[in-house]
């Protein structure tokens, strides 16, 4: 039987439970020590069954590049969650480590079925976008009211949130989950 393999790349000193974590920094919970910025990253093909970066895609030099490497190392189907701050967000502007900003439909230009990719076909890869949610990681007892309101409203409304609203009333996060396709 196959052993599952679950990366948790960037884990920093929070590694996931059952995930091989990857950072640059050596971290007592560290597994592979391996700057995230050097391609390729030192795993074969189709190595893993699920990825998870959290808070890190944003510190990189070259994002897309490490999406490609991403689908790279994933199996056809390997579960890809990817948590960023969200562009228009207070955390994501102040700090001066971060290189890149997302917004909600960032990943729709790797997804087949999205008009996005159908119109532009930037790549030759890409990835299901199962999901794409504002504000996941931020649970209803650490927010008040109105953030609550405004998380319901760009969760249901996305387009019209980012488009009119957004400026207005910033979340912090955006939390992708995807699947390679290949």
């Amino acid at each position: 039987m196959n052993e599952i393999v679950k990366l948790d790349i960037g884990c920093g000193s929070s590694k996931r439970d059952g995930y091989i974590g990857v950072d640059k920094l050596n971290f007592d919970c560290v597994d592979i020590v391996h700057d995230l910025n050097t391609l390729p990253y030192p795993f074969e093909n189709d190595y893993a069954d699920e990825i998870i970066l959290d808070n890190v895609l944003e510190h990189l030099d070259d994002p897309i590049a490490v999406i490609h490497e991403l689908h790279r190392i994933g199996k056809n189907n390997c579960k890809v969650n990817i948590i960023v701050p969200y562009f228009r967000s207070f955390y994501s502007i102040i700090d001066p480590t971060h290189k890149n900003f997302f917004g909600y439909y960032y990943f729709f230009y790797f997804d087949k079925k999205h008009v996005f990719n159908q119109k532009y076909r930037y790549f030759n890869i890409f990835f299901n976008v199962k999901s794409v949610e504002f504000d996941r990681c931020i649970t209803n007892n650490k927010i008040g009211l109105f953030h609550k309101i405004i998380k319901k409203i760009a969760n249901a409304y996305p387009m019209q949130y980012e488009a009119k609203l957004s400026h207005l009333f910033p979340l912090n996060s955006i939390e992708y989950k995807l699947e390679v396709e290949k």
